[in-house]
């Protein structure tokens, strides 16, 4: 209107409702002035990639970053931080190490889970444990979830009776993994042995006994419910460390094995 029709600046803005300041007001580019915060959210999320919007502030706040609360949220809405991320799950590097026999008893523990259902569908786990040394069944504990507070608590136990060992071998599993165990393990003086992921035969005996174990009782039964798998284990246990011969042992069962290494260990 003010070209076209020459009416004054005032007369305009009054015809169209606006301010002579918005008038006056230079055009800015949005994109250049929030560029700034954009770099400072895309190198936190980088590294940083489940955090949310409020730790994401918080750490700008660290930095000393003067923008207020509601402009970096329509930025991180903006750029779609927002939403649900998929991040690619890092494979820990882990050191192989030999796989050998220990020469006595409570050196090396093995540990692994495995999983199964009732026959009403209702899925469970074990928690097996054995010694290296003798392939002795340390125990087995079952329950629906067994996170890494019962792995705990259940070592704690099987060191009650057997001993403290001097090392853990396990996978690269969740609890296993977890700041709990982790603690644990540091707390008790307990070397963890990881394997690397990926390979199951660094912790070939324990992989070994799982066979044995789902060939001989997870496959071999149809459970109702978690007493009747925690009952049969427990008889197979005892036949396994007592009874059962073990190829790799000389066709003696651990039990009678640990006998000998017994005997064979100095004083």
């Amino acid at each position: 209107m003010v070209e076209e029709h020459q009416v004054t600046v005032k007369r305009a803005c009054q015809v169209a409702r606006l301010s002579r300041a918005a008038y006056y007001k230079r055009e800015s580019n949005r994109a250049e002035r929030d560029q700034p915060v954009i770099d400072a959210l895309n190198e936190i999320v980088e590294v940083n990639g489940r955090w949310g919007f409020w730790k994401c502030f918080d750490r700008l706040r660290l930095q000393d970053k003067p923008w207020n609360h509601k402009r970096v949220h329509r930025i991180y809405c903006a750029m779609g931080l927002n939403l649900k991320r998929r991040t690619k799950r890092r494979v820990p590097v882990r050191e192989r190490r030999l796989l050998t026999v220990p020469l006595a008893t409570n050196q090396v523990w093995a540990i692994d889970f495995m999983h199964d259902t009732l026959y009403g569908r209702r899925s469970f786990r074990t928690f097996n444990a054995i010694d290296e040394a003798d392939r002795h069944c340390l125990g087995i504990d079952l329950a629906t979830s067994i996170p890494a507070t019962r792995v705990t608590r259940f070592l704690e136990q099987l060191i009650e009776i057997h001993g403290k060992p001097a090392a853990i071998r396990c996978d690269n599993g969740p609890e296993l993994t977890s700041q709990t165990f982790t603690d644990w393990c540091e707390k008790l003086k307990i070397d963890i042995f990881f394997i690397q992921p990926g390979k199951p035969d660094q912790n070939a005996f324990i992989e070994r006994f799982n066979r044995s174990y789902r060939e001989e009782v997870l496959d071999a039964y149809l459970f109702n419910t978690l007493a009747d798998v925690r009952e049969i284990t427990d008889d197979w246990i005892e036949r396994y460390n007592e009874i059962r011969p073990h190829d790799a042992l000389g066709s003696l069962p651990p039990a009678r094995y640990r006998e000998r290494l017994l005997a064979a260990t100095p004083l």
